[in-house]
């Protein structure tokens, strides 16, 4: 059940990916080199309002801001007034919320990078501040809103058990709860339907997975399918009767589509859509009406479908009212007459609008960065490059504002994941480094997900040599074609990137000038023995994708960088969270220690009250700082 599986995976190493709710994401003084006007702060500072949302009756407007340092929940009338900032955290940044009710916000935030994510309560005018599920050592995660029930969410927790989540039916009123649905030990993944009856599980024995239903609360489990976790079926929400289930799935196919699944028959009764190139993987639908409203997904950009004339017309006007922008509905209320709209293109963060669908009133209400001028930041060109064993990649390149175009400075900066990929729209990071007169290379090399089953499996146990050479072959199709000067390429990456940043310079030594390796793994071995207790059933997945710590002892050797050590001569600069609790803070002090045992330079920045990459404001400033010093002492000379 390839989907199932990567809901998981696609978290695995990479920054920034976990979503509970309406997660914000904070896309994320000296002038840089050749001449920059633009401050470092601006890129990365916390944006000035974002994450809007309406109440479902439509009469507020709630949105997150900084209140010292922190990204805070406001709210103030749709009609006008005043706002009231009605929460006052300053450890950590609120990581996402939702309106429980009219009069109930819900808020979630971990403690210093733990991941150990925690539910809490307010009211909208600040009153009635409450913890939900603050246990320590327990991860909470949203199953449903149950929109149709004002006083109850249905959220999973690893209270009873840290290997495995329980699904409870809390009450957001008074904070009581109860188990609905207790995991026996394999279920990965729960699905309720519009009742708010948990109806659809999905397990994992770490190879095979199932798809489980039940036709009441009382009824017991009963597996409709089971698959080898290569190909399966994600299941996305149950048709409007509650008999049938919408679900993404490969299943005898490449490319994942959507489809409905009869669950009686226990196979698919009708294809709703698929694409020849990539995975279809979202469909929307409104609560309302009780229709399907739009399909989305990416090949270069992302794309629609449209699958009801109302939606259809609806993005049609709002299109031709924004030109040049892409535009997504962030919220709506219950009655789906007013509506959030958030813009953005890969030259800015863009801006959050209200609509009111019967005056067709659009509003202005904020811009995420208004101190970014859009038309100073380059563009990010979608590209295609062939591998040495012929394989095709897309990855996207941005040039550097100064309009040079040949012989430039390259940063290659591979993603997270592995199982993910990189996408087109603005990212702070590669616009901060443009601004610095360097090139952006992004390519998704194999195994990044969205390009289909035979394009994921390539990437099987290749952890530091296929994979390694797309990003390799990448980075010489940019010399090769005049882009990039051959003594000016460094390597820089996050989670799965780090990693990439030390494979990069341990087995290809002579190709980057230096590296910048931020919360990455360097030995597999100590890698695979320190994740998270609740990761431990996908641990057979893993070592099918990445190798078996001793079945396949020798393969892991080759691939761990530190093992290697001997072989680095570039300057690295290494990042770490000292609270990660994906990748530990052991893998960055290992290599760090091998290193200066041989005189080789490495930078060496811990941060103790972060975890997986770096959410504090003041502590991204300082990383980012030490970015630029960095690269600037090692890529600007001749």
């Amino acid at each position: 059940m390839k989907k199932i599986s990567q809901l998981f995976l696609s978290g695995l190493l990479i920054l920034n990916s976990h979503v509970l709710m309406s997660q914000i994401t904070l896309i994320s003084s000296e002038n840089g080199a050749y001449g920059s006007s633009i401050p470092l702060e601006d890129f990365f500072k916390n944006p000035q309002k974002s994450s809007f949302q309406l109440s479902p009756d439509g009469t507020k407007l709630s949105y997150l801001a900084p209140y010292e340092n922190r990204m805070n929940l406001f709210v103030q009338p749709v009609s006008g007034g005043e706002a009231l900032r009605v929460t006052s955290v300053k450890d950590r940044d609120i990581s996402g919320y939702l309106w429980g009710n009219n009069d109930v916000l819900i808020y979630l935030k971990d403690v210093g990078g733990d991941e150990n994510y925690a539910l809490f309560a307010v009211s909208p005018d600040g009153s009635k501040s409450r913890d939900l599920t603050n246990f320590k050592g327990v991860r909470t995660e949203l199953v449903d809103e149950l929109e149709n029930d004002e006083d109850h969410i249905l959220i999973s927790m690893n209270k009873r058990d840290a290997t495995v989540f329980d699904v409870y039916k809390l009450n957001v009123n008074s904070g009581q709860f109860e188990m609905v649905a207790k995991n026996p030990g394999n279920i990965s993944g729960w699905v309720a339907d519009h009742n708010g009856v948990v109806r659809v599980a999905t397990t994992t024995d770490g190879v095979n997975t199932s798809l489980l239903y039940r036709k009441d609360e009382k009824a017991k489990w009963q597996t409709i399918v089971t698959t080898n976790f290569r190909e399966g079926i994600s299941p996305l929400f149950f048709d409007f009767e509650n008999k049938g289930l919408y679900c993404s799935s490969n299943i005898e196919r490449d490319k994942s589509a959507i489809v409905k699944f009869d669950l009686e028959k226990k196979k698919e009764s009708e294809i709703l859509f698929e694409h020849p190139m990539v995975d279809v993987e979202n469909l929307n639908f409104s609560h309302k009406r009780k229709v399907l409203t739009s399909i989305t997904y990416i090949v270069d950009k992302r794309e629609r479908h449209f699958l009801d004339a109302e939606t259809r017309q609806l993005f049609e006007y709002l299109k031709n009212e924004l030109p040049g922008k892409e535009i997504t509905i962030a919220s709506t209320d219950k009655e789906e007459k007013t509506y959030i709209v958030r813009t953005y293109n890969d030259r800015t963060m863009g801006a959050y609008y209200i609509y009111h669908l019967e005056s067709k009133q659009l509003t202005l209400i904020e811009e995420i960065s208004p101190w970014l001028n859009e038309n100073s930041m380059p563009g990010m060109q979608p590209i295609q490059y062939k591998t040495r064993d012929g394989l095709l990649i897309h990855g996207y390149l941005t040039l550097p504002s100064n309009g040079q175009t040949t012989n430039l400075p390259l940063i290659v900066n591979p993603h997270g994941g592995p199982w993910a990929r990189d996408t087109w729209g603005f990212n702070p990071e590669v616009q901060f480094l443009a601004s610095r007169g360097y090139a952006v290379l992004q390519m998704n090399f194999r195994g990044s997900t969205g390009y289909g089953r035979k394009f994921w499996e390539q990437s099987f146990k290749e952890w530091g040599k296929k994979m390694q050479d797309d990003i390799t072959d990448g980075v010489n199709f940019m010399i090769n074609n005049g882009v990039a000067d051959k003594d000016r390429v460094a390597i820089y990456g996050g989670s799965y990137g780090g990693y990439a940043t030390l494979a990069g310079l341990a087995f290809t030594p002579k190709l980057y000038r230096c590296g910048i390796d931020y919360v990455g793994v360097s030995n597999l071995f100590t890698f695979m023995k320190t994740i998270p207790p609740y990761w431990k059933p996908y641990l057979e997945m893993m070592y099918t994708m990445v190798g078996n710590p001793e079945e396949d002892k020798a393969l892991l050797e080759a691939a761990s960088p530190v093992m290697h050590a001997s072989n680095i001569v570039a300057p690295l600069f290494i990042a770490q969270g000292a609270k990660d609790p994906r990748v530990n803070k052991a893998e960055s002090d290992q290599m760090v220690e091998a290193l200066r045992a041989r005189g080789i330079e490495v930078e060496y920045m811990v941060e103790n009250e972060e975890g997986h990459g770096f959410h504090n404001e003041e502590n991204r400033f300082k990383f980012y700082r030490a970015m630029e010093t960095f690269l600037a002492s090692h890529m600007l000379q001749h």
